[in-house]
C-alpha cells in the first residue's frame, strides 16, 4: 500500500496547501480526513487522551504514533517512550518535532524489547482490522509486555452508523472498510476495527486479559486498560 496517509501528513506538517485527504467507506459518502488533529498540544486533546497519557508508566511503546503528539507529551513527563509507526514519512515528522526515539516498523513484526505500557490512541487499535486479527494482536502484545504491564487504547461502538439497525452478514459490523485518496492517488481498501466494549471484554477475557474501562463518553467512545490475568 502506498504511504498516502504519510504523504498527506507530511505535506500538512510542511505547510503545503490545496490538497485534501479523503477517506472513502462502504456505509456512506466520502469524508475529509482532518490532519491538524495529529499536531495537537495537550490543551487541545480530549479528556480521554489526557487520561490515557496520565495512566502511562515505565517504558512506553506508542503504537501508530502518527505525528508524535502523544509521544512528545510522554517525553516531557519524563517517560522513556518509543514511537512506532509503519509510515516512514510519519517517523520523519516525529524526529523533526523532537521525538527522541521514533521507529519505522510494523507492530506485528516488532519485538526488540519489552515495555511496561503499550499505547494506541485515536482508535489506533483499529489497525488490527478484524476481530480475528485483534486476537492475534493481543497474543503478540503479551510478548511485548513486561510482567505487570498494561495495554491502553480507545475505541467505540459504531452501531450508530447503521441507526442501530445492524446489517446481517458474517462480518462484525465494526470491521469497517476504508480507502484513502490524496492527490489522485488511492490506497487499496483496508479494514479498520471499531470494537464495542462488550465484545472487547469477551474477546480479551478469552485471550487471558482483564479489561478495565477507565472512561466512557456519551458517544459510545471509551478508554480501556488491559492487563494479563495469567
Amino acid at each position: 500500500m502506498k504511504d498516502i496517509f504519510g504523504q498527506a501528513l507530511y505535506d500538512s506538517f510542511k505547510g503545503v496547501k490545496g490538497n485534501k485527504l479523503w477517506i472513502h467507506n462502504k456505509y456512506g459518502p466520502k469524508e475529509e480526513m482532518p490532519l491538524d488533529v495529529y499536531f495537537r498540544a495537550a490543551d487541545e486533546m480530549p479528556d480521554l487522551e489526557l487520561l490515557a497519557i496520565e495512566k502511562c508508566y515505565g517504558k512506553v511503546l506508542d503504537i501508530g504514533a502518527g505525528a508524535g503528539s502523544h509521544a512528545l507529551i510522554l517525553q516531557q513527563n519524563g517517560l522513556a517512550v518509543t514511537a512506532l509507526d509503519v509510515s516512514g514519512l510519519a517517523v520523519s515528522i516525529m524526529k523533526e518535532r523532537g521525538v527522541v526515539n521514533a521507529v519505522e516498523g510494523d507492530i506485528y513484526n516488532y519485538l526488540p524489547e519489552k515495555y511496561d505500557t503499550l499505547l494506541l490512541m485515536m482508535n489506533g487499535i483499529g489497525l488490527t482490522g478484524t476481530i480475528q486479527q485483534f486476537r492475534l494482536f493481543l497474543q503478540h502484545a503479551n510478548q511485548l509486555l513486561n510482567q505487570g504491564g498494561q495495554l491502553l487504547f480507545d475505541s467505540s461502538d459504531v452501531a450508530y452508523l447503521y441507526d442501530h439497525n445492524i446489517p446481517a452478514g458474517h462480518n462484525y459490523y465494526g470491521e469497517i472498510a476504508y480507502q484513502y485518496v490524496y492527490k489522485g492517488q488511492k490506497t487499496d481498501w483496508f479494514k479498520w476495527l471499531y470494537i464495542d466494549k462488550n465484545l472487547l471484554i469477551v474477546t480479551a477475557n478469552a485471550e487471558g486479559w482483564t479489561v478495565e474501562i477507565l472512561l466512557e463518553d456519551d458517544m459510545d467512545q471509551y478508554l480501556a486498560r488491559l492487563t494479563r490475568t495469567t
